[in-house]
Order: structure tokens, then sequence, then C-alpha cells
């Protein structure tokens, strides 16, 4: 079988990453304090933190959704302003999110080769990985994978179509991702049942007017199809519903195609760039456990902050202990922060993007008891939380520039 080389291939080591628990999440105090969390959020590089992992989830994963950078040599932003006009872009308030530069072609070939490699190893037998990438570099994962995976275990190559403005003029515009599935082994999960789509009302309207259509067969029209390998779905685009402000979110209808497919519930479904957590949420939604890694501050709080308003099960967010996201301690004062019998308010709160307590502080772990995300286009965060204890209570909060600070009341 033939494969790709470059300079250094394979010699990079790997480290397993410890990981240390930040904090336990309770959606909306569902399940506070005993319910044991069953899904994980890691903040760390994720080539470290699969290695720490493995020797727990190793062939115990049904799904990998991997979605790493397209090797677009650029930066970028995600929006943080609120109550902004969604027509002008330049008046955007925007900050950082990641970056997707590189020094040479090897450098982006070895990021990914050794995660694959890793990959593979934490994949159920019965599991499937999708990758996804786009025309940067999308001929150069099918070669990585066909090499990590063999060529034969090639399930679908998957084009996700969508429209949209574009500047270019010399060329086609260039409207379509590239989802490769590639299983582990013959046994692999996939549920036609869970994915099926109404035919075109013209297929329909044809085999109405004609006995003679389908060359006497005739399909089951209100059972419906399974999908061909091309699919149209929106992206998440300025003024979309499911908008976080994150780059590069993936829309939510992409995702729950590719979980209904290929895992059942129950099942282990992790992503390990996961972004704005678009994977995390949809499998939560529908009855899957999850692991979702980043290495960038902001995907992770935007992650979070997706997951407590829809959430329904406790999670763990988790650091590798070589991150560096540091809790800062703060003064009630310095946020207007007061405590009545059975609420915590917060008046200082136009620069706080997140806030949450923990009602029975232990001065170990924080169980986040009640959550306060900032609303997604418009206001501040919630300036209150309802809570009743008898105990010195911990105030976490996050700002909209990423800094962490805790205070007690």
């Amino acid at each position: 079988m033939p494969s790709l080389t470059w300079s250094g291939k394979g010699s990079t080591a790997v480290s397993a990453s410890g990981l240390i628990t930040d904090s336990i999440i309770f959606p909306a105090g569902k399940g506070y304090p005993r319910a044991k969390p069953r899904d994980r959020l890691i903040l760390g590089d994720n080539l470290g933190v699969m290695a720490e992992l493995l020797p727990e989830y190793r062939d115990k994963i049904a799904l990998i959704y991997l979605d790493p950078p397209f090797r677009t040599n650029r930066s970028y932003k995600a929006r943080i302003g609120r109550d902004e006009d969604s027509r002008r872009p330049k008046t955007w308030h925007t900050a950082g999110a990641y970056e997707d530069s590189w020094n040479s072609l090897d450098e982006y070939l070895e990021f990914l080769y050794r995660r694959l490699q890793l990959l593979h190893q934490l994949l159920a037998p019965t599991g499937t990985l999708y990758l996804h990438l786009d025309w940067h570099m999308n001929a150069y994962g099918r070669l990585l994978m066909d090499e990590v995976f063999g060529s034969e275990k090639l399930l679908n190559e998957i084009i996700w179509t969508y429209h949209g403005p574009s500047p270019i003029r010399r060329a086609f515009n260039r409207k379509h991702d590239t989802v490769m599935a590639y299983v582990k082994g013959p046994k692999y999960t996939f549920n036609a049942e869970a994915v099926r789509v109404p035919y075109h009302p013209s297929t329909v309207a044809t085999f109405a007017s004609s006995p003679r259509a389908g060359f006497g067969k005739v399909p089951n029209l209100a059972r419906g199809k399974v999908p061909e390998d091309w699919w149209y779905f929106p992206v998440v685009a300025r003024l979309h519903g499911e908008r976080t402000g994150y780059p590069t979110q993936k829309p939510e209808a992409l995702l729950e195609r590719i979980i209904l497919a290929s895992s059942k519930p129950g099942d282990l479904v992790a992503d390990f760039f996961c972004g704005s957590g678009t994977t995390l949420a949809v499998a939560e939604r529908l009855g899957r456990r999850f692991i979702g890694c980043d290495s960038a501050w902001r995907a992770i709080h935007t992650t979070r902050s997706r997951l407590v308003r829809s959430a329904r099960a406790a999670f763990t967010l988790e650091m590798a202990t070589d991150c560096e996201w540091p809790v800062e301690p703060a003064t009630a004062a310095a946020f207007g922060v007061r405590r009545t019998a059975s609420a915590i308010s917060m008046a200082r709160r136009s620069q706080v993007d997140y806030w949450e307590i923990d009602p029975a502080w232990d001065d170990a772990c924080f169980r986040s008891a009640a959550q306060a995300p900032r609303p997604a286009r418009t206001g501040n965060v919630a300036g209150t939380l309802n809570v009743e204890a008898a105990r010195e209570i911990c105030v976490r909060l996050v700002t909209i520039d990423g800094d962490r600070y805790a205070l007690n009341v």
C-alpha cells in the first residue's frame, strides 16, 4: 500500500498529559450533588490527552468525529459582542479563537498522523471515525487514513454541500467539505432506519403517474430512503439560531445524521477538536455519552456555556496539567456580589461572560449547582442565581476576555 513520506515521520514522542478535575457541572442543578458524571470536557492538547485516556478507553469509543484544522494558514476570531448589527461584520467585537497556521506541510502531516494513530486505538472494533476536511487537505487526509485504517476500511466519502457568499471571481465557488467515514472492523454500526429521509416530491409524483417508473421496482415511498453520500445542510451563518459566535461552527443537523447513523443510545461519542461543542450537544441530546477536548480555552468555555443550557446530565470539566487557565482570587465588591437567604446576586456584570456557584464549597473540587452563561445575541448574564446554603458559597466567573475569578460569600 503506497503511503505518504515526510521529514521526521512518526518520530515525535508522545507523552501522556496528566488530567485534573477543575469542576463538576450539574446543568441547572440537575442531579446535584450526588449524580456521578458520565461525560467529560477536557482542556488540553489532544495528543497528550488521548495518550492519557488510552489505558481506560482503548477499543471503547463507538464514534469519533474529527474536525481538525484545515491548514488554511489563517487566524480565526470569535464574536464576543452583543447587541451588534449582524449585517456589519466590521463593527463586531471579536477576540482570538484559534490559529490554523503551519510552518510547512510536513508539520501539518505529522500533527494529523500522530493523532490518527491514537484515535485508531481508541475506536471500538464496531466503531466509525468521520474525518472532516476541505479542499486544502482532504486528499492528504484520505491517504493518511488509508495508511492508519487500511484503504478497504473506507465506508463513505461524504460531500457536505452548502451555499453562501464568496469573494472568488477567478474560479468556481468552493462550497463543499469532504467527510470521510472509516470503520475499524467488518461488524460496524450503521443504523439505516434512523437516518431515512423522504423521497423528493418529483420522485413520488413520477411513481404515482406511471406504473413503469423504476422499471417495475416501486420503493416504499412512505418509508423514505437512506440518504446519498452528498448532504445539503446550511452553514451556521451570522443570523443562524444555533450561532455561538465561535468560528467554523458546524450545524447540528450534520452531526445529528452522523451520530444517529453510527452510534446507539448509551454509546460513547468523542470529538477531540470540539470547538463550539456541536458534537457534544447533539450526542447528549440523543442519549449518547461524550468526551470532548480542545486546546483552546475559548472553545472549552463556549462548549460549557452551550451544554449548561441544554444538557440533562452532569459532566466534568478537566484540564491537562500543562494547561494554563488559572483562577484568580477576587472580592465580592469587585463584581457587586451579594448573598441573601435564597439567592446570590451580581450587580457589576457587564464584562462577565459566565458565572456559577458551588453552595457547599469544600475548598477542593468545585461543584457547580447553578450557572448563568451570557446570552448569545443580546444582553448580559443573569444577575441572580437562586441557591439555598448554610455554609460558605464559592462563586466562579469568566470575563469576556477569558479571565477566571473566584470569590467566597
